[in-house]
């Protein structure tokens, strides 16, 4: 099954673009899903359990280096990048 997703990461601290950079940095290694970023938001497209183990490792890993940061997503069913 495709999926479509968009995130936002909201960092609770002061200097918050380093743990924005490195989450889309992290989505961006996996070559299996496409990623998109525009100003507000990251898009993700791929297969339904390729994109949410990559959230759940990248999420993980922004709440370990970052400490507290909201997370914002939208899911859909189907790969919209078309």
């Amino acid at each position: 099954m495709q999926t479509t997703i968009e995130i936002s990461i909201y960092p609770l601290r002061e200097e918050y673009e380093p743990a924005i950079l490195d989450f889309i940095a992290f989505l961006n290694e996996n070559k299996d899903v496409v990623v998109r970023v525009n100003e507000t938001s990251t898009h993700l497209f791929g297969d339904y359990n390729t994109v949410f183990d990559l959230l759940k490792e990248g999420i993980r890993n922004a709440f370990e280096k970052y400490g507290k940061a909201v997370f914002v997503m939208k899911v859909l069913n189907g790969n919209l990048q078309h």
